[in-house]
């Protein structure tokens, strides 16, 4: 049995991952750092669909949580073959208006909490496995007003990069995908609820239309399932928007 493990697993692109992930047979644990009524909730969809599932807090910047998580995911079910990194943080702001307090928010989330699940997966998974991390489409677009996570993210997709590299002789592959513009709370944090702005970004895309979180898990599905030979990659899933 495919075991995984899904971080920011409660809400937006993570359950959606979960959700789709458990379809396809996989025993899931949800990580959530917040909201545990919306994990417990996609636990008992995914029970209630026939498969297995679990909700775990972990902050994902926090080593010893983490260590945790993937602790209880062994216990439970016997390892971990999958690892979907989706938890994150945005806080949206020009540079001459940052928030340092906010700024620190972000660095931790984004940046030291894809180190601190790398470096666990790194340990942890097992041969034939995948490591799935998220960027965001924004280190291609680089819009005003969201240098802080646009930096992050950037620094999520080297990161990729280079522990794929290290895992050479494991058999595990290590991606990130990069999301385009996803009708999810981000969005909405972003464009702190301006029409104008949303329809902006929309008409950015020659799909017309934003992403859902399901458009965006068949790229997750393929990379935790066939893709074997993709390695190392950043994924740009965002309906061709540039």
């Amino acid at each position: 049995m495919t075991v995984s493990i899904i971080t920011g697993g409660s809400r937006g692109i993570g359950l959606a991952a979960a959700n789709r992930l458990a379809a396809e047979g996989h025993d899931v644990v949800v990580a959530y750092a917040e909201s545990k009524s919306a994990a417990d909730d996609a636990v008992a969809k995914i029970v209630a669909g026939g498969g297995r599932a679990l909700a775990v807090r972990a902050d994902v910047a926090d080593e010893h949580d983490v260590a945790a998580l993937f602790d209880t995911a062994e216990r439970a079910y016997g390892g971990v073959d999958v690892v979907v990194h989706a938890a994150g943080a945005m806080r949206p702001s020009t540079i001459a208006d940052l928030d340092l307090d906010a700024l620190d928010l972000v660095l931790r989330t984004n940046l030291r909490g894809a180190f601190v699940v790398g470096r666990e997966a790194a340990r942890r998974v097992r041969p034939g496995g995948a490591i799935i991390n998220f960027s965001s489409s924004t280190t291609r677009f680089r819009r005003e007003g969201n240098a802080v996570y646009t930096a992050t993210r950037a620094g999520v997709e080297v990161l990729t990069s280079i522990l794929a590299k290290e895992m050479r002789g494991r058999d595990v592959t290590v991606n990130a995908v990069a999301p385009g513009a996803t009708a999810t709370d981000m969005l909405d944090a972003f464009t702190g609820g301006d029409d104008a702005a949303l329809a902006a970004i929309t008409a950015g895309s020659p799909m017309n239309r934003l992403g859902t979180p399901d458009d965006i898990v068949e790229v997750v599905a393929f990379l935790a399932g066939p893709g074997r030979w993709v390695n190392g990659q950043t994924i740009f899933a965002n309906g061709g928007a540039i």
